[in-house]
């Protein structure tokens, strides 16, 4: 297995740019595969958030024990989301 070292002198790079670009490519990977599952789900729905899902929940426009699964998959969803973002300012 290659350490970060010697594979950023193969590459002709300094690790720390290695390993931040590394970091930004991870991350920009996991963010679409977030965004795309969080945009399947709210389409499902047909809402753009877990507020509004919420709010329709309340409404009686789905049955709470109906759509209980995918409301917490959805808020789970916009929380890694909110976190791999918040992580990619960081970096």
């Amino acid at each position: 297995m290659a350490t970060l070292e010697k594979l950023a002198k193969d590459l002709h790079m300094k690790p720390g740019d290695l390993m931040r670009e590394s970091l930004e490519v991870f991350l920009g990977r996991k963010l679409k595969a977030v965004e795309a599952e969080l945009f399947l789900l709210a389409k499902r729905y047909g809402v753009k958030d877990v507020f509004e899902f919420d709010k329709m929940v309340r409404e009686g426009r789905f049955h709470e024990e109906d759509a209980f699964e995918d409301y917490f998959g959805l808020d789970n969803l916009e929380a890694e989301r909110d976190l791999i973002l918040e992580n990619l300012e960081k970096i």
